[in-house]
Parts: C-alpha cells; structure tokens; sequence
C-alpha cells in the first residue's frame, strides 16, 4: 500500500479551504450551504447523472468540465435540488456562481454548483447571497472547516462521510481529501449523491479524468440503497497541483500509486453512503468471484445488493439463500447454477449455504449469528473464469418507507 490513511477530508490537501453556514434555505438550524475553494487553479475531472432528468447544477457543472475549464471553488447546498426548474433554475446557478466569483475575486465559470434536496423546488437566491457573504471570511484550511462543509450538505445522512490519504510521488508528499452525501435516492449510473475529492497532486487533464471514468465504475457506480438514480449525481475531483512535484503525464509509478490511493478514496466513501443507507441497520457487500468477464461480475453483484427480496432477508438476518440466488438468475448474465457456491460472511465468521445445486448442511442459528453483524456480505463464486467484483447496499428496514413518506415535510 503506497498511501496512508489522515485525519480530515477535502481541506487536508495544500491550497484547499472550506466552510459550511446556515443559511436557512429550508432547514431551520442546521448547516446547509458550503463553500470549498482552492487558492490555485485545479484542473477538473467530473462525472455525472445518466438520469435524463438532471438537475440545473449538473447542468452547469457539465459544461465547465466538459469545456475543460479550470477551477476554483464548488458552492453546494442542501435542502433544494434546484431539479425540474426550468430556466430559472440555471439563472440561479448562474447568479450563485457570479456573486461567489465576486467575493473570491475569480471568474463564474470557476465556480462549481451543487444541490440536494427535494425537486421541484426554486432556491432562494437572496438566502444564498447571505450565506455566501459569511462563507467566504469563514474560510479555513482546518479539519473543522472540511467537516463543517461536509455537514452543510447532509439531507437524511445520519453521519458526515470524509477520508483523506497521504502517499509520496517523486520524493513529494501529495494528499488527497473527499467528502461526500448520499443515504437515499441511491442506485448510480453515477444516487442522491454529492461527492467532492480535492488533491495537491500534479497530474495531467487527460489522466485525471480517465482515472475518476475508470474508477468510478468500481466505486460510487457499484451501490444501491433503493434502486433510484437520482437527477443530482455529481462526483467531482479538483487537482490544484499545490505539492509542486513533477507532472504525472504517463502512467508511470507515480500514476500507478496515485491511481491506488484515488480508488481508496473513492471506495471508502462509496462504503459510508451505502452504510448510511436510509434506515439501514446494516452494510449488505455482494462479492461475485471467478465469473466469466469483469462487467459480469459487475452486473451479477449489483443485482444482489439492488435486490428488494435481498435486503430484507440482511435485515430479519434471515439465512434463505434463494433469495440471493433468484436476484444473480435475474441480472442478464449466463451461468451453471449447479456449479455456483454462495457464503455468508461477517466479523462473526464464513458459512457455506449453498453448494452443487443444492443447500448445504450449515446451522440456521450459526447462519444468524453472522448476519447479525452490522457489516455483512454474501459470496458468490460463479466458476466460470477469473474475473470479480464488489458492490455495497444495506438492508431495507421499515424506517427507509417512513422516512420517504415525510421526506417533503
């Protein structure tokens, strides 16, 4: 392992600073606006929605990355969307970005935009003109700062979700920050999900955003809380070049080690949204192993865990494996069931259940001792080639239907 894990999320790297205020946008009390701004030019790697709903500030975002423009600050808020707005929406994207610029002395096409929250609603323009008068003085490169932005856009999320990394490329010390919002509306093809990487590491444009397309794939596009891709999906990664090592333009050693501590990153705050899933009890990890191609196993894991029938079977910790095998059956890939072996497995143990087509001999009240853990995970091995892979959900609890019944309240 070329990196290690710090304290703090997207102010660990050089040149980041952040902040997160209570605006009042919709909530009353609670933070819901968040600047994070970096005091050099980043290069901007992004993917987003394929929802052909998007919102206004996917829509924007998509333009400056898509530009290959450089930038400086990401203003996101909770609470509101700013999804099915119309053109009013994107003139609030627009007027947001400029009066931040104005503070920040940069140009509007530097700022990056960011919503969650309920859609349909208009955002209150002068209540973010408010909030951003207090962000921009309350800027601050501190742990704090990055958590306090981190909290601003929360929405049903239980706990923040930040990690940073510190490895060394070329004799320098590089960091890599993130931090990310996501408990429901969660089933990316890139859920309601936010997430915002800052990195101090020089690296090229082109192989930046190969990396984050490449990686996302194995990451944030491989969990599902409730099947529902979202308008807002936005992960952005800012590089602001700030630890003055040589340019990774090649994939070299320094982009191999990089490229290892990114996905770390990436996972970890994939496992926090999946963990937080709204109402869950418990991370629910399908691992498909040995199956025919990587896009397979990727297709063959995801089913599991976007299984209805799966999630309520983790939540009774209930041992019937038919509920796991039918969502494998069902996800458009061919195989032997009578060659496939499936196990549980916790920190309470590994338990084969299923074996040669047929149940094999295990104990029931072994088989709920390890679904009990808060962390559990259901293996497949297809026997078909070599290729693997993992994707994370949670279990579906009575309080995920609650929550969403009042979720406009």
């Amino acid at each position: 392992m070329s990196y290690k894990s710090i304290e703090g999320g997207v102010t660990a790297p050089k040149g980041f600073l952040a902040a997160g205020v209570a605006a009042g946008i919709k909530y009353k009390n609670r933070p819901d606006l968040m600047l994070v701004y970096s005091e050099a030019p980043c290069i901007v790697a992004g993917t987003f929605t394929s929802n052909v709903v998007k919102a206004a500030p996917v829509k924007w975002d998509q333009r400056i990355v898509a530009a290959g423009k450089e930038v400086r600050a990401i203003v996101a808020n909770s609470g509101i969307a700013n999804a099915c707005t119309g053109e009013d929406g994107l003139e609030i994207c627009r007027q947001t970005a400029g009066y931040a610029a104005e503070k920040l002395g940069i140009s509007e096409d530097e700022v990056l935009i960011g919503s969650t929250g309920v859609i349909g609603m208009q955002l209150p323009l002068e209540r973010i003109k408010s909030g951003l008068d207090q962000l921009v003085p309350a800027l601050a490169a501190t742990t704090k700062a990055g958590n306090d932005a981190e909290r601003a856009i929360m929405t049903t999320d239980t706990v923040p979700k930040e990690v940073a990394v510190e490895l060394t490329l070329s004799g320098k010390t590089v960091r890599i920050g993130g931090m990310s919002k996501g408990s429901g509306m969660i089933h990316p093809n890139m859920c309601t999900m936010l997430a915002y990487i800052t990195t101090d590491a020089n690296i090229s444009r082109e192989l930046l955003a190969g990396l984050v397309k490449q990686d996302i794939a194995d990451t944030f596009n491989m969990i599902s809380v409730d099947g529902d891709t979202s308008t807002n999906d936005t992960c952005l990664v800012l590089a602001n070049g700030l630890s003055e090592g040589p340019v990774i333009d090649q994939k070299n050693e320094d982009y191999e080690a990089f490229k290892e501590a990114l996905h770390y990153v990436n996972e970890t705050l994939a496992k926090k949204m999946a963990k937080d899933g709204e109402g869950a009890n418990a991370l629910f990890e399908a691992k498909v192993l040995n199956a025919g191609t990587k896009e397979e196993a990727r297709t063959l894991a995801r089913s599991v865990v976007s299984s209805l029938l799966s999630k309520a079977a983790i939540f009774g910790h209930d041992a019937n494996f038919g509920r796991f095998l039918c969502a494998l059956g069902y996800a458009g890939v061919e195989f032997d069931p009578e060659r496939v072996d499936l196990y549980f497995e916790s920190r309470a143990g590994k338990l084969l259940i299923f074996s040669d087509g047929r149940q094999a001999e295990y104990s029931e009240e072994r088989a709920t001792e390890i679904l009990s853990e808060d962390e559990v995970t259901v293996i497949a091995d297809m026997k078909q080639g070599t290729a693997e892979a993992t994707a994370w959900g949670c279990d579906l609890s009575y309080e995920y239907v609650k929550i969403n019944a009042d979720y406009r309240s």
